[in-house]
């Protein structure tokens, strides 16, 4: 096989596996919303599965009130797929305040050799993150600033999930104290597995989440009303908005490589 038909040979298979692609990202998004999937859903879905190769059950894409929305799981995934040289991150001191739990992160994505990089800021802070993630602005900024770097860096359209921020803010609120303290009804623990089989969650990554909301080192050392609390806030948002729970639990998912058996 000479060069030109090994060159042929590799555009047919490239173009074969796009279609493949373009295939199960059709049936995933049919089977997440049915009828009210719109034809320009459609389109947008096709235009960025064939430029970007993002992958819907690969948890690349997610969608929330019929815009997609790129990950940072997706993000990263093509920066490999790119062979992305780097990316260097820094902290911007002037706009940090610690005391408030406001950061604010640079990231510079370096998608080439001798690429002068793209830069993007993320910035995090108690009024536009989740209450299940306080504690944790600063790697909440810091993913932020990685995703619009390589968003500029890949020339990507769509906003990324973690950008988004919350859902509303004002319908976030802690649940009345548990002043019966007698143990009786079921147990927090029974409660937590109940949700999260029933909006079928990552135990792993609602766990990890737990750690952060409680702001302790293991769910072991939170006391009963943190967990608690926990427990309530996650199923009123996996009730009100599961897609954008999701989102944020995506963005605790360790690559593949990191998994030890």
């Amino acid at each position: 096989m000479n060069y030109a038909e090994g060159k042929q040979s590799r555009t047919v298979r490239s173009e074969q596996a796009r279609h493949t692609l373009l295939t199960q990202n059709m049936r995933a998004a049919r089977k997440a919303l049915g009828p009210a999937l719109s034809s320009r859903t459609k389109v947008w879905l096709e235009t960025i599965t064939r430029e970007f190769g993002f992958s819907v059950k690969g948890g690349d894409l997610q969608i929330i009130n019929s815009n997609w929305y790129v990950t940072h799981t997706g993000l990263l995934a093509l920066a490999r797929r790119k062979k992305c040289r780097g990316i260097h991150v820094e902290v911007v001191e002037s706009l940090c305040d610690s005391a408030t739990n406001r950061f604010v992160l640079k990231a510079t994505a370096f998608p080439s050799k001798g690429s002068a990089g793209f830069a993007g800021y993320g910035d995090a802070d108690p009024s536009n993150t989740s209450l299940l993630v306080r504690g944790a602005e600063m790697r909440v900024a810091e993913t932020r600033a990685v995703n619009r770097a390589l968003r500029k860096a890949y020339g990507i359209g769509l906003c990324s999930v973690e950008e988004i921020g919350t859902i509303q803010n004002t319908g976030e609120r802690l649940p009345p104290q548990n002043t019966n303290g007698n143990g009786t009804g079921p147990k927090v623990r029974d409660r937590l597995c109940q949700i999260i089989r029933q909006h079928k969650l990552d135990a792993e990554l609602v766990k990890a989440y737990a750690v952060d909301f409680c702001g302790t080192k293991t769910l072991r050392e939170a006391s009963r009303e943190q967990v608690e609390t926990f427990v309530q806030q996650l199923a009123e948002w996996a009730e009100k908005d599961r897609n954008a729970l999701l989102c944020q639990l995506n963005s605790y998912a360790r690559p593949k490589q990191e998994v030890v058996a």
